[in-house]
């Protein structure tokens, strides 16, 4: 029954670096039998292999924002997808007109939890700041108003596991649907 809980639709995960939309969202392609994207991923393919960090680098986050917009307009085109995006990815009000094709679902996941998650963390262009914690905060207050215009919310706890936040994803669902005219 869980692969057609969404008729085809894409699953968007949105939500801060740390949130565990990749994690998530393969696991949630499993359980719907769909494929699975990270947007990440095909950015640095698009870009010829080269590392989100490289790409800050090169192109400035600007430059990485538009890439990051190219590809989600190539990946709204396809349907049964599980959508892993980047954090940033609700600022640019153009990327709001592809996630709408789907359902969008945002892993709302404390400061502290993406902090202990993100620590060790080199590959992050954002953090690398003197406070990647205060940095942390305030990334999510700019964005969380954008965040919060997701269909579906899950509040993420310590301790909470994948597998355990994909069943509340799936669990959910079905309440946010908006029923299909007969």
């Amino acid at each position: 029954m869980t692969n057609n809980l969404l008729k085809g639709v894409n699953l968007y995960l949105v939500g801060m670096m740390g949130a565990g939309k990749s994690t998530v969202g393969q696991i949630l392609a499993q359980h719907l039998g769909y494929g699975f994207v990270d947007t990440d991923s095909v950015i640095e393919k698009a870009a010829g292999g080269r590392s989100i960090t490289q790409l800050f680098e090169d192109e400035g986050e600007v430059g990485f924002r538009q890439l990051e917009t190219q590809v989600l307009a190539q990946v709204c085109a396809f349907t049964k997808l599980a959508i892993a995006t980047g954090g940033g990815i609700v600022i640019k009000q153009e990327n709001w007109s592809y996630l709408h094709h789907g359902l969008i679902v945002w892993l709302d996941v404390p400061v502290e939890i993406l902090y202990a998650r993100l620590a060790e963390d080199t590959t992050r262009p954002l953090l690398q700041d003197n406070d990647p914690k205060g940095k942390l905060r305030s990334l999510l207050e700019q964005r969380q108003h954008l965040y919060s215009q997701a269909d579906l919310r899950i509040t993420v706890s310590e301790g909470e596991t994948p597998e355990q936040i994909a069943t509340r994803v799936l669990d959910e669902i079905p309440g946010v649907l908006k029923p299909i005219e007969k």
